[in-house]
């Protein structure tokens, strides 16, 4: 028995099959998102996927296997030096497929297919987190001392400063306010 041995052929030649699936992952990493139908995104997935993995060593071995199938010498560099470095930390599943409907002329079932972004966010949650538990959270006794002492000193010099000066900065504030009332009501006399 031949249990998940073999591929999806997609009705197609070899040759054209072959030269569909290189455009389709050409695409897919210069645009990183494409719509297609399920069955070549599945066979587009298996491709792609083993090619992340390979960029994510950058060595001339790896790319000369590589550029077997991608030519276009932009799309390759971009392989290397952004896609693969993206998914150092994951061991797979470095590609998503998600369902949109069926195509409006045969029904087939039409998907996109999209390579993963939260890489990047779990990055930046783990420096923030490492950064958080690099931080001190107690202080020592003598560090709070002096702070406590200056807390104090800046309390005092708030109580030292006249009052008269706090009320005399919150007049104009309501004068204004009271200005914008009266222009609020004339504009909606106005409109009547």
């Amino acid at each position: 028995m031949k249990h998940k041995a073999g591929f999806n052929k997609l009705s197609k030649k070899t040759s054209h099959r072959k030269a569909m699936i290189r455009n389709m992952i050409t695409s897919l990493f210069r645009h990183e998102r494409i719509t297609t139908t399920k069955a070549k995104a599945k066979a587009l997935q298996m491709k792609a996927e083993k090619m992340i993995t390979r960029a994510k060593v950058d060595s001339v071995h790896n790319r000369r296997l590589i550029a077997r199938s991608i030519t276009d010498k932009e799309i390759l560099n971009k392989l290397f030096t952004e896609i693969g470095p993206r998914f150092v930390d994951r061991n797979g599943g470095y590609t998503s497929i998600i369902k949109v409907g069926q195509r409006q002329g045969d029904a087939a079932d039409m998907v996109i297919i999209e390579l993963i972004k939260d890489d990047e966010d779990k990055a930046d949650k783990k420096k923030k987190a490492s950064a958080k538990k690099a931080a001190p959270k107690t202080e020592t006794k003598a560090a709070k001392k002096p702070a406590a002492k200056a807390k104090s000193e800046v309390k005092k010099e708030e109580e030292a400063a006249p009052v008269e000066e706090s009320k005399a900065e919150e007049a104009p504030v309501a004068e204004e306010k009271v200005e914008e009332v009266k222009t609020e009501a004339a504009d909606a006399e106005e409109t009547k």
